[in-house]
């Protein structure tokens, strides 16, 4: 569902993504670790067709810059920035418009909202939304199109205890529907019980890839050992 063929990303001199390569297939969880500034963020941003790269990445067989990989593709960036002067109920219908989803659209919205405990929040503007909030409506925009493939950076972030189980189920439900997720995360443990396939980066660079079925080890221990304290200081 997501095929990453030699990307490279680079700002000037210096090479955020070195030669990267994966691939997650359907129905996988994808896990995306590594150190602040290991270029995680930048590989997610190039796999949804913001960043330019050289390289070649398609998303469910289209080319990812191709209005059909944008149509089947979800993405919740690492900073939720809602529309200020849009009501969250009103950011539910902006997506729901750009996608030109059918009708019945509201129903699956009113889930979602209900499900992150939104529900009485649909009238409240963008920027009254606390960062919590604002990270529930990123990811329940991402989701509403029902995609098939989920790209989730951080998404973990600002949110309270019921809010991460609510999105572990929802990952879960996701994975059972032959969904792809690419969940980027510090919080290894909110992933251990469900992750397929977990791709370690350091540097700009692919260090290593795990795959489940064939790890004795925890997720945990495999990163730990990968690296030293020094370079896990004031990492995010």
């Amino acid at each position: 569902m997501i095929n990453v063929q030699g990307l490279t990303k680079k700002y000037g001199k210096h090479i955020a993504n070195d030669n990267i390569t994966l691939q997650l297939k359907a129905g996988e969880l994808g896990v995306l670790l590594g150190p602040n500034g290991a270029g995680k963020s930048t590989l997610i941003k190039s796999i949804c067709g913001l960043l330019r790269f050289t390289g070649h990445i398609t998303v469910d067989g289209h080319e990812n810059r191709s209005l059909e990989a944008k149509r089947v593709l979800g993405y919740a960036p690492e900073v939720a920035t809602p529309y200020p002067m849009l009501t969250v109920a009103e950011h539910m219908e902006f997506i729901a418009r750009a996608y030109r989803i059918g009708a019945g659209w509201e129903t699956r919205a009113d889930e979602l909202l209900r499900r992150f405990e939104l529900d009485d929040k649909r009238n409240k503007l963008g920027k009254e939304l606390s960062k919590g909030m604002k990270q529930k409506v990123s990811i329940c925009c991402a989701l509403l199109p029902d995609p098939k493939v989920i790209i989730l950076d951080e998404p973990l972030s600002g949110l309270d205890p019921h809010g991460i189980r609510q999105l572990q189920r929802a990952i879960e439900d996701m994975r059972s529907a032959g969904k792809s997720i690419l969940v980027s995360t510090h919080m290894i443990d909110t992933v251990e019980a469900a992750w397929d396939v977990t791709f370690i980066m350091k540097k700009g660079q692919m260090l290593r890839e795990c795959r489940r079925a064939e790890q004795a080890e925890s997720l945990e221990d495999i990163y730990f050992s990968l690296f030293d304290e020094g370079e896990l200081a004031g990492d995010e």
